[in-house]
């Protein structure tokens, strides 16, 4: 047969078309609900047909055993036809082969992780990555003998020095929590890859519209999809995508095992959510984008941390991977004090003060990182400004900015 040479539709199209088939459900335009834990049959010879058993029996001849579907559906737990709809789309937005949805993004997350690694294995890990997800690396993996270095990850080399003969994962968030910092992921998933290193990406910030991980080579992309790809700040979840059969391990070990399942009604949420992902996405940009630049021109504002700004330090990087900018920037004052910090929020009329961000709402939060984080020399904190810029007009945001930095005196 000739090959398909169809073209892998636009994220527009993907998000509006993708894995839908209205004939299946009436004719209706948005997917049911499949809000059931169960799926029954007609017969045990329909059952076998449809599934087939990933976990042995408790003993031979019983029926303790877990079941994937293998043409149907049995237990939400393993999968279901809302939350399939919304898998298949994001692995399309992120071109992979597969996707799964979990709880949450520390869910996604640490399943990722934990389909990487053994008792013994050795993690590299971006310096400034997202808390949580430190934490899991640092106090909670050590339980079970895995060990991580951190690197601050903007030269290759950096990875390259920290591999030892137990290292098996590379972890890279790009652009990284707080302070933006991107690693070359070409680069670091080719030096991965001739080492036997399994590469993962947190790639919440530039979301699928602005950078695909996988075609620069990383392994699996993982997501908070509470962010970006929800929306609407009103569900918890995560994703994690690669190709098929490094997804099919992680589905019936990690996905299945720990349980962390996204509810179908969470999942129809978050397929409401991709439906506008691309207007808002640009809409996210096109705002940031002005008020990183008016910020680097006020006289109280002492560096921007947001790709593509002018205080962009990596900004042959950030044209080289990144097809857009997202919502979530960081600044420092003049006065780097925590006060001075949290004055300035404290001011803010429309930018409510909230730990996440990717919703349509803006957000601010006065941050507190290690000096090493901007690359700045000593042991002393330093305080930072964190926004998530929502979807409200550019002249309100700008204006409520401008009058709580002129506050500051």
């Amino acid at each position: 047969m000739p090959e398909n040479t169809t073209p892998r539709p636009h994220p527009e199209t993907i998000v509006t078309h993708w894995a839908e088939d209205p004939r299946r459900y009436l004719g209706a335009v948005v997917p049911p609900i499949f809000q059931n834990s169960l799926f029954t049959f007609k017969n045990s010879a329909d059952r076998a047909a449809s599934c087939v058993p990933i976990v042995p029996p408790f003993e031979e001849g019983s029926d303790g055993e877990t079941w994937v579907p293998h043409h149907g559906y049995e237990y939400t737990r393993v999968s279901n036809p809302t939350t399939d709809i919304t898998e298949a789309k994001i692995a399309a937005l992120e071109q992979g082969a597969r996707a799964r949805c979990f709880g949450s993004g520390m869910a996604a997350i640490s399943a990722a992780i934990l389909s990487c690694v053994k008792a013994g294995d050795h993690i590299v890990c971006v310096d400034t990555v997202y808390g949580p997800t430190r934490t899991f690396l640092s106090s909670y993996l050590p339980r079970f003998g895995v060990t991580t270095t951190y690197v601050d990850g903007c030269e290759v080399q950096e990875w390259a020095d920290a591999i030892t003969p137990a290292t098996t994962l590379f972890f890279l968030e790009s652009p990284s929590s707080v302070v933006m910092k991107q690693q070359d992921l070409a680069e670091v998933a080719a030096l991965a890859k001739a080492h036997g290193i399994t590469t993962i990406c947190d790639n919440s910030w530039a979301s699928p519209l602005f950078q695909n991980p996988l075609e620069l080579g990383i392994d699996l992309a993982a997501h908070s999809a509470t962010k970006y790809l929800g929306g609407h700040s009103d569900i918890i979840a995560g994703v994690v995508v690669g190709e098929d059969a490094r997804m099919q391990r992680l589905l019936t070990d990690e996905g299945c095992l720990l349980g962390a399942v996204l509810d179908p009604f969470a999942a129809w949420l978050l397929l409401r959510g991709l439906r506008t992902l691309p207007i808002r996405m640009e809409r996210h940009q096109q705002t940031t984008q002005k008020l990183a630049y008016a910020l680097h021109e006020h006289p109280k504002v002492a560096r921007v941390f947001y790709p593509g700004s002018p205080d962009d330090r990596q900004l042959a990087l950030t044209q080289k991977q990144l097809r857009g900018t997202s919502g979530l920037l960081s600044f420092q004052l003049k006065d780097a004090s925590l006060e001075a910090a949290r004055r300035v929020v404290d001011s803010l009329k429309y930018f409510a003060i909230g730990c996440s961000w990717g919703g349509f709402e803006s957000l601010a939060l006065a941050m507190t990182v290690p000096a090493r984080a901007i690359d700045e020399a000593g042991n002393s904190a330093r305080h930072l400004l964190r926004l998530h810029i929502g979807l409200e007009h550019a002249d309100d945001l700008w204006n409520d900015l401008d009058a709580a930095l002129n506050f500051m005196g």
